[in-house]
């Protein structure tokens, strides 16, 4: 039961974590109230690594800062370590 809705949720929380960069994006360049980065962060942490790494790069979104350009990279690598390890 619970590892039947692993995928789902992975595919939710990486969808978010994506559009999350989308929108992020689109207030910067209104100059509008944004989304606070410990959000866009734990939207990968979560689980939406991909979908933040794949927004940042299809945006051209908050690639400059090394809290997400080495982050982003470094959550996945984690998460990826742990599914192997823990499968």
């Amino acid at each position: 039961m619970f590892y039947s809705i692993i995928p789902l949720y992975l595919i939710i929380i990486n969808a978010s974590a994506f559009l999350l960069m989308l929108i992020d994006k689109q207030k910067a360049r209104r100059g509008a109230w944004r989304i606070p980065e410990v959000t866009l962060l734990a939207s990968a942490i979560l689980g939406g690594s991909v979908g933040a790494l794949a927004g940042m790069y299809c945006f051209r979104h908050k690639t400059r800062h090394v809290k997400f350009s080495l982050g982003i990279p470094l959550i996945l690598t984690v998460q990826i370590a742990l599914a192997v390890f823990l499968r």
